[in-house]
């Protein structure tokens, strides 16, 4: 274990990360964030989901640093009286929930496809392929507020919230399986005529053992890259989805939930309810882009 890991820090991936500066403080504001979505329940002030521990009397007060601000609500609080501190937190938690399990279903259901379509070819690549083409022609937005609207459509009003998580899961797998397809389909192409992939076939192994034992693990390096830059697409159209109106219900709050309920209140002083949770948001958003541009760069043979 000691000499693995001693190797790892000798090796180049290593040296290349702690050379580069912007993309440590990168990786450490990103996990930085991680720990706070994921001990929400430890870090904040309040639960927002218990009613009973707001007060009315202290609704619209600014941050601590702010003239009429109290000192126990360090960013403030909402029109109802909740701490925004508290609230960014819990949000913050349920973005990263979503956009992982998001990223987890796209990449499985991507790479699948991708293994499939290169592998096999013929028909089966050619109609894979064309569903990825005609699904990239529609914007990532528009099509995700298509499914989200046909998967509330479909169910009763009073599912609504409680398979919010779901559609908005099943929203953003459809618009980010096809990079996965297209990507693992070209490598897939390429190691299948490789001399490992032929002695398989030749020592008698089925199709789905060599595609997934033998050639998926020879593809994954080129789908970490995508699965890091398409983690920042995802919490984006949550928050996106949810700004307007049609993500997260208000009693599961998420960064585009935030904003959405604090953008009704900005013209009215409150800027500290949308200005926040909107800075939580793009410092996640960049912090990971930094991160999956430095593995792409990294993991590239052509750039060591």
């Amino acid at each position: 274990m000691w000499q693995g890991w001693l190797a790892f820090v000798d090796s180049d991936l290593c040296y290349n990360f702690r050379t580069s500066r912007l993309t440590v403080v990168a990786t450490a504001v990103l996990a930085l964030l991680l720990f706070a979505g994921i001990c929400a329940p430890l870090l904040s002030h309040y639960n927002p989901f218990d009613m009973a521990a707001f007060d009315l009397m202290d609704s619209e007060l600014p941050p601590a640093w702010v003239e009429s601000g109290e000192a126990r609500f360090w960013l403030g609080t909402d029109i109802q009286g909740r701490d925004v501190y508290s609230l960014i937190l819990y949000g913050l938690r349920v973005s990263l929930i979503v956009g992982f399990i998001s990223v987890l279903c796209a990449m499985a259901l991507g790479v699948t496809l991708g293994v499939v379509s290169g592998y096999f070819g013929g028909t089966v690549d050619a109609l894979i392929m064309r569903l990825a083409d005609a699904m990239l022609s529609f914007p990532t937005i528009m099509f995700a507020l298509l499914v989200s609207g046909a998967a509330r459509g479909l169910l009763p009003q009073e599912m609504h919230e409680q398979m919010a998580v779901y559609i908005i899961v099943i929203s953003i797998t459809l618009t980010g399986w096809m990079q996965y397809a297209r990507t693992v389909r070209g490598c897939t192409l390429l190691e299948g005529h490789k001399e490992y992939v032929q002695a398989a076939k030749v020592m008698g192994s089925g199709n789905l053992r060599i595609m997934f034992l033998h050639i998926l693990p020879n593809v994954l390096s080129p789908v970490l890259v995508l699965a890091t830059l398409h983690l920042a697409l995802a919490v984006l159209t949550e928050a996106t989805l949810s700004f307007l109106g049609v993500g997260m219900p208000p009693n599961q709050p998420s960064l585009g939930t935030l904003i959405n309920e604090g953008n009704k209140y900005l013209f009215s002083g409150q800027w500290w309810v949308v200005v926040f949770p909107s800075l939580v948001l793009v410092v996640l958003a960049l912090s990971v882009n930094l991160v999956g541009d430095w593995l792409r760069d990294a993991l590239n043979p052509k750039l060591r």
